[in-house]
Protein backbone atom coordinates (compact mmCIF):
# COMPACT_ATOMS: atom_id res chain seq x y z
CA UNK A 1 0.00 0.00 0.00
CA UNK A 2 1.24 3.61 -1.33
CA UNK A 3 0.56 6.96 1.03
CA UNK A 4 -2.35 8.18 -0.81
CA UNK A 5 -2.99 4.63 -2.70
CA UNK A 6 -4.83 2.91 -0.42
CA UNK A 7 -6.20 0.36 -2.84
CA UNK A 8 -3.25 0.48 -5.18
CA UNK A 9 -2.76 -3.31 -3.76
CA UNK A 10 -6.19 -4.78 -3.86
CA UNK A 11 -7.31 -7.48 -6.72
CA UNK A 12 -9.97 -5.26 -8.38
CA UNK A 13 -6.73 -2.39 -9.05
CA UNK A 14 -4.75 -5.36 -10.67
CA UNK A 15 -8.14 -6.09 -12.62
CA UNK A 16 -8.49 -3.01 -13.90
CA UNK A 17 -5.04 -2.21 -15.12
CA UNK A 18 -4.75 -5.82 -16.80
CA UNK A 19 -8.69 -5.29 -18.17
CA UNK A 20 -7.60 -2.03 -19.63
CA UNK A 21 -4.66 -3.15 -21.62
CA UNK A 22 -6.48 -5.57 -23.14
CA UNK A 23 -9.51 -3.60 -24.30
CA UNK A 24 -7.01 -1.52 -26.42
CA UNK A 25 -7.35 -0.02 -28.48
CA UNK A 26 -10.32 1.21 -26.78
CA UNK A 27 -9.00 3.97 -24.47
CA UNK A 28 -9.47 4.46 -20.70
CA UNK A 29 -11.51 7.39 -21.18
CA UNK A 30 -13.86 6.08 -23.47
CA UNK A 31 -14.57 3.50 -21.16
CA UNK A 32 -14.83 5.86 -18.29
CA UNK A 33 -17.33 7.64 -20.34
CA UNK A 34 -19.11 4.41 -21.11
CA UNK A 35 -19.49 3.79 -17.57
CA UNK A 36 -20.96 7.22 -16.82
CA UNK A 37 -18.04 8.61 -14.38
CA UNK A 38 -18.92 12.66 -14.82
CA UNK A 39 -14.63 12.28 -14.09
CA UNK A 40 -13.28 10.74 -16.82
CA UNK A 41 -10.01 10.44 -14.40
CA UNK A 42 -11.84 8.66 -12.04
CA UNK A 43 -11.11 5.29 -13.31
CA UNK A 44 -7.31 6.74 -13.54
CA UNK A 45 -7.99 7.03 -9.40
CA UNK A 46 -9.42 3.36 -9.04
CA UNK A 47 -7.03 1.73 -10.94
CA UNK A 48 -4.11 3.40 -9.21
CA UNK A 49 -5.65 2.71 -5.51
CA UNK A 50 -6.52 6.06 -5.04
CA UNK A 51 -9.80 5.59 -4.73
CA UNK A 52 -12.05 2.65 -4.26
CA UNK A 53 -14.83 2.22 -6.83
CA UNK A 54 -18.58 2.95 -6.20
CA UNK A 55 -20.70 -0.35 -5.83
CA UNK A 56 -23.12 1.61 -7.62
CA UNK A 57 -20.87 1.69 -10.77
CA UNK A 58 -20.38 -1.91 -10.99
CA UNK A 59 -22.35 -2.60 -13.46
CA UNK A 60 -22.01 0.12 -15.76
CA UNK A 61 -18.75 -0.26 -15.53
CA UNK A 62 -18.46 -4.18 -16.20
CA UNK A 63 -20.44 -3.52 -19.24
CA UNK A 64 -17.82 -0.98 -20.28
CA UNK A 65 -15.06 -3.30 -19.44
CA UNK A 66 -17.00 -6.19 -21.58
CA UNK A 67 -16.64 -7.76 -18.04
CA UNK A 68 -18.54 -10.11 -16.02
CA UNK A 69 -20.74 -7.95 -13.58
CA UNK A 70 -20.47 -10.25 -10.92
CA UNK A 71 -16.61 -10.90 -10.74
CA UNK A 72 -16.25 -7.11 -10.59
CA UNK A 73 -18.38 -6.80 -7.67
CA UNK A 74 -16.93 -9.31 -6.05
CA UNK A 75 -13.11 -7.36 -6.46
CA UNK A 76 -15.33 -4.02 -5.60
CA UNK A 77 -16.55 -5.71 -2.33
CA UNK A 78 -13.23 -6.95 -1.32
CA UNK A 79 -12.12 -3.59 -2.13
CA UNK A 80 -14.96 -1.94 -0.20
CA UNK A 81 -14.66 -4.13 2.84
CA UNK A 82 -11.70 -6.05 3.04
CA UNK A 83 -11.34 -10.13 2.42
CA UNK A 84 -12.33 -11.04 5.65
CA UNK A 85 -16.07 -9.21 5.22
CA UNK A 86 -16.23 -10.66 1.21
CA UNK A 87 -15.48 -14.12 2.66
CA UNK A 88 -18.97 -13.75 5.37
CA UNK A 89 -20.44 -12.52 2.11
CA UNK A 90 -19.97 -15.26 0.05
CA UNK A 91 -20.00 -17.65 2.87
CA UNK A 92 -23.79 -16.48 3.37
CA UNK A 93 -25.01 -15.72 -0.33
CA UNK A 94 -22.68 -18.47 -1.84
CA UNK A 95 -19.48 -18.48 -4.70
CA UNK A 96 -19.98 -16.09 -6.95
CA UNK A 97 -20.09 -17.65 -10.20
CA UNK A 98 -18.99 -16.15 -13.37
CA UNK A 99 -20.39 -16.65 -16.93
CA UNK A 100 -17.27 -18.08 -17.74
CA UNK A 101 -16.89 -20.18 -14.65
CA UNK A 102 -20.74 -21.58 -15.89
CA UNK A 103 -18.93 -22.73 -19.35
CA UNK A 104 -16.84 -24.77 -17.40
CA UNK A 105 -18.99 -26.19 -15.70
CA UNK A 106 -21.97 -27.34 -18.74
CA UNK A 107 -18.55 -28.43 -20.07
CA UNK A 108 -17.68 -30.27 -17.50
CA UNK A 109 -21.27 -31.84 -17.18
CA UNK A 110 -21.60 -32.66 -21.35
CA UNK A 111 -17.68 -34.73 -21.22
CA UNK A 112 -19.07 -36.39 -18.33
CA UNK A 113 -22.05 -37.51 -19.75
CA UNK A 114 -23.97 -35.34 -16.83
CA UNK A 115 -21.82 -38.24 -14.65
CA UNK A 116 -21.54 -35.78 -11.38
CA UNK A 117 -17.68 -36.45 -11.17
CA UNK A 118 -15.74 -35.96 -8.41
CA UNK A 119 -12.44 -34.05 -8.49
CA UNK A 120 -9.73 -36.21 -8.26
CA UNK A 121 -6.21 -35.99 -7.67
CA UNK A 122 -5.90 -36.72 -11.60
CA UNK A 123 -8.43 -34.58 -12.67
CA UNK A 124 -6.94 -31.70 -10.38
CA UNK A 125 -3.64 -32.24 -12.15
CA UNK A 126 -5.04 -32.01 -15.51
CA UNK A 127 -7.33 -28.62 -14.54
CA UNK A 128 -3.71 -26.83 -12.91
CA UNK A 129 -2.15 -28.18 -16.36
CA UNK A 130 -4.71 -26.64 -18.44
CA UNK A 131 -3.89 -22.96 -16.38
CA UNK A 132 0.05 -23.73 -16.34
CA UNK A 133 -0.31 -23.57 -12.36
Amino acid sequence: MTKGQPYSETRLATYLQKRILELRPKTQKAIAVEAGFVNPNMLTMIKNGTNKLPLDRVPALAKALECDPRRLFKLAIEQEMGETHARVIEEIFGVVVTQNEIAWVKEVREASGHSDPGVTSRARSAARAIFQR
